[in-house]
C-alpha cells in the first residue's frame, strides 16, 4: 500500500478525480428509511426472465436485526436477502409475512459485519409497478426462557402470541425440551387453524439454537406440520413450535407419538447394481415420503460412492449408521440434472443403510449402484513462498462432481492472510480451501479470480490456528491438463494508519492490503473523535468502485461496523454523514465495494456543523 495525506477540501476532491461511471450498483439503504420505487421494464431480472428486481445494499453489523417491509397495490411482493459472501443463494426470503395480502415483511438478523443486498422484486413475472420499502432495525431480542417439558405420548394445547420470544429470524415461537436416547425415532405433529405452523427441532448449544431438522407441510397433513426425527445421540432436544415466515398467531397442538417404524432395509454388497421402483406401499422415510432401504457392510476408512437415477422423479439420497442416526444426504450431487450422488468415507467398520427416495411425494423405477472408490491421496505438503507443477490426471482422486483434484495440506494461524493462483492452458481453473479432516468441507473458493481468462486466485484470511487443506481441480468434470499452483503468505492484516479530522488522504489499494471478509481490499484509517461529533467522510476513484466503510475494535478483536456507504456521491464514490456515539478512537476504511479491484483513491473526513 503506498498513502499519504494532503490538506485540501472535500470540494476539490470531485475536481482531482473526475471518475467515469460504472456498472449500476445497489442503492445504499440505511435503518430508518422508506423509499418508493418502481418495477419497471429495465430493471434487472432474475434467473431465466422469471421476475424483475430492484437491488439495495444495507450495511449492518453481527448480531443487528432488522426488518424490510414492501408493500405494492399493483403486483404480488416479495423480499430476499443475499450475504456479504456473494452466495447464488439467499440467506432469507419472504413473500406474505405481513400476513396483510401480498405485501412482504422479512425480518433477518445479520450473522457478521459487511454488506447485505435485499432484493425488492415481483413474486415472479415481469409485470410490475410502484412499491415502498422500509427498513427498521429491530431492538434486541428478550432472553428465551426455559423450555416447557413434554413426554413422548404427550399431547399439550399452547397458543402462538406477539409476546413469545423470537428467533433470529424474528418469528415467534414457543419452546418444549424432550429427553431422548441415540436412536430414539418420535413422530412430531403441530396443527393449527389459525396459521401456517412450522416445527423445528434442535439442542441447545452455548445458549444458542441449533436447527437439526424442520418441517412446513407434512404429507397428508395440508398446512399442518408432521416431522419424523431420529435422535443422533442422547441428551436433550428442543422442539419449537412457530409460523411460516414468523407471521401467525393463534392457537395449536403439539403431539410427540412414537416414530414409524424406518423402511425395512435389503441387503447389497458394495459394487452391485439394483433396479427398484418406489411405490404407495412402500415404507416411509422420516420426512413421510416413501423409501426403499439397502443396508450394506463397510470397513473404517473405505470410500464409498452411492448413484441413484431415474427418468420418473428427482431422486435423492440418504446414508446412516446402522441405528438409523443420519451421516450424510444429497439432491443432487451427480451433477446431472436430478439424479443424487453421494461421496462418503465410512467412519467405521459395520453396517450401514442406504434410504433411496423421492425429493418430493413422486413414486417410479429408479437405478442404485453402491461403488467402492479409491480413498483420497494425503494431501502433499505446500510451504508458503513455493511455486510447483502439477497435473489433473485419469488417476487423480475424483470429488462428487468427478472433477479430479490434487490435494496440498497447510498449516497457519488464525487471522494469518494467504493467496493461492493456480494457472493453466489447458483448463479452466477452480481453486477451494478446507479444514483438514475425513470429510472435506470448503470454507472458501475461487473460479476466475485472477482476473485473467479462467486462472483462480483465492484469498483467504484462516479462521483459525490449525491445519488445512487446499484442492486444485477445473470447473468441469471433463477438465484435464497441466497447471501451476502458488501459495502466497500475506501476513496479518496491516495496522491502521492515523487520520487527521479535516485532512485528506490519498492512497492506492494494492494486492497487499488489509482484506475485508468478503475478500475485497482496504486501507484503514483511525481518527479520535468526541461523543455526537458529525463527519462528513468522502472517497472518490477513477480506477475501483469506492466503499467507505466506519467503525470501531471491540473488546474481543473483532471489527464492529457502524456505518458505511458505496455510491452516496455518485454511482462510484462513496460519500457517508456519520455520528459518533461516544468519545474514543474509531476507524475508517478506504474500500471497494468488488472483490479484487485495485486502484488509487482519495479518502476526506471533514466535520460537519
Amino acid at each position: 500500500m503506498r498513502r499519504y495525506t494532503i490538506l485540501t477540501a472535500v470540494s476539490a476532491l470531485t475536481l482531482l478525480i473526475a471518475a467515469p461511471a460504472l456498472a449500476q450498483t445497489p442503492t445504499q439503504l440505511s435503518p430508518g428509511r422508506t423509499v418508493e420505487g418502481q418495477i419497471a421494464e429495465g430493471d434487472a431480472a432474475g434467473p431465466e426472465d422469471a421476475y424483475r428486481y430492484d437491488a439495495y445494499a444495507i450495511s449492518a453489523r453481527a448480531g443487528q436485526r432488522l426488518e424490510a417491509v414492501m408493500r405494492s397495490a399493483a403486483f404480488d411482493a416479495y423480499l430476499e436477502v443475499y450475504g456479504p459472501d456473494e452466495a447464488a443463494e439467499p440467506l432469507f426470503s419472504d413473500d406474505d409475512g405481513l400476513g396483510e395480502g401480498t405485501d412482504s415483511r422479512l425480518r433477518f438478523t445479520a450473522d457478521r459485519d459487511g454488506v447485505y443486498v435485499l432484493r425488492a422484486r415481483t413474486l415472479s413475472g415481469l409485470e410490475g409497478g410502484a412499491y415502498t420499502l422500509a427498513l427498521t432495525e429491530r431492538p434486541r431480542a428478550r432472553p428465551a426462557p426455559r423450555p416447557a417439558r413434554i413426554r413422548l405420548g404427550q399431547s399439550v394445547q399452547g397458543r402462538l402470541a406477539s409476546t413469545d420470544p423470537e428467533s433470529d429470524e424474528g418469528g415467534n415461537y414457543d419452546a418444549f425440551a424432550i429427553r431422548a436416547r441415540a436412536g430414539d425415532r418420535f413422530a412430531i405433529d403441530l396443527t393449527a387453524d389459525g396459521f401456517d405452523p412450522v416445527l423445528r427441532v434442535g439442542r441447545m448449544r452455548n445458549g444458542a439454537f441449533t436447527e437439526l431438522a424442520m418441517n412446513d407441510d407434512g404429507p397428508d397433513t395440508g398446512l399442518n406440520s408432521r416431522l419424523v426425527f431420529t435422535a443422533p445421540g442422547g441428551g436433550e432436544y428442543v422442539i419449537r413450535a412457530t409460523a411460516l415466515n414468523g407471521a401467525g398467531e393463534g392457537a395449536y397442538t403439539l403431539a410427540v407419538a412414537e416414530g414409524p417404524e424406518p423402511a425395512a432395509a435389503q441387503a447389497i454388497e458394495i459394487g452391485a447394481t439394483v433396479q427398484g421402483e418406489l411405490t404407495a406401499s412402500d415404507g416411509k422415510s422420516e420426512s413421510g415420503r416413501a423409501a426403499d432401504a439397502y443396508r450394506f457392510q463397510g470397513r473404517e476408512g473405505q470410500r464409498v460412492r452411492i448413484d441413484m437415477s431415474s427418468s420418473d422423479f428427482d431422486t435423492y439420497l440418504q446414508l446412516f449408521d446402522e441405528n438409523r442416526v443420519s451421516l450424510a444426504e444429497d439432491d443432487d450431487g451427480a451433477a446431472e440434472g436430478t439424479n443424487s450422488r453421494l461421496t462418503f468415507t465410512l467412519p467405521r467398520t459395520g453396517a450401514y443403510v442406504v434410504e433411496a427416495r423421492a425429493f418430493s411425494e413422486d413414486i417410479g423405477n429408479y437405478e442404485l449402484t453402491i461403488t467402492e472408490i479409491e480413498p483420497e491421496r494425503p494431501p502433499e505438503a505446500l510451504t508458503f513462498g513455493s511455486t510447483l507443477q502439477g497435473e489433473i490426471a485419469e488417476t487423480d482422486s475424483t470429488d462428487s462432481e468427478d472433477r479430479g483434484f490434487d490435494a496440498y495440506a497447510l498449516t497457519g494461524q488464525a487471522g494469518q492472510r494467504i493467496q493461492a493462483i493456480m494457472r493453466s492452458g489447458d483448463f479452466d481453473t477452480f481453486l477451494q480451501i478446507g479444514r483438514a479432516g475425513t470429510e472435506f468441507e470448503v470454507l472458501a473458493s475461487d473460479d476466475d479470480g485472477l482476473g485473467e481468462g479462467t486462472d483462480s486466485r483465492l484469498n483467504y484470511s484462516l479462521p483459525e490456528d490449525g491445519d488445512y487443506v487446499l484442492r486444485a481441480l477445473p470447473l468441469g468434470s471433463d477438465g484435464k491438463g497441466l497447471y501451476s499452483l502458488e501459495l502466497v503468505d500475506r501476513g496479518p492484516q496491516p495496522r491502521p494508519g492515523s487520520l487527521l479530522v479535516g485532512a485528506t488522504a490519498r492512497g492506492t489499494l494494492t494486492e497487499a492490503d488489509a482484506t475485508a471478509e468478503d475478500n475485497s481490499y482496504y486501507d484503514a484509517y483511525r481518527v479520535i473523535l468526541k461523543e455526537d461529533e458529525k463527519l462528513l467522510i468522502t472517497m472518490v476513484s477513477n480506477e475501483v468502485d469506492s466503499f467507505v466503510v466506519v467503525g470501531r475494535e471491540k473488546e474481543d478483536g473483532t471489527f464492529e461496523t457502524l456505518g458505511s456507504d458505496d455510491d452516496g456521491l455518485s454511482d462510484t464514490h462513496a460519500k457517508l454523514e456519520w455520528t459518533a456515539p461516544a468519545d474514543g478512537t474509531y476507524e475508517v476504511r478506504a474500500g471497494t465495494f468488488q472483490q479484487g479491484q485495485t486502484g488509487a483513491y482519495a479518502l476526506n473526513v471533514e466535520k460537519q456543523p
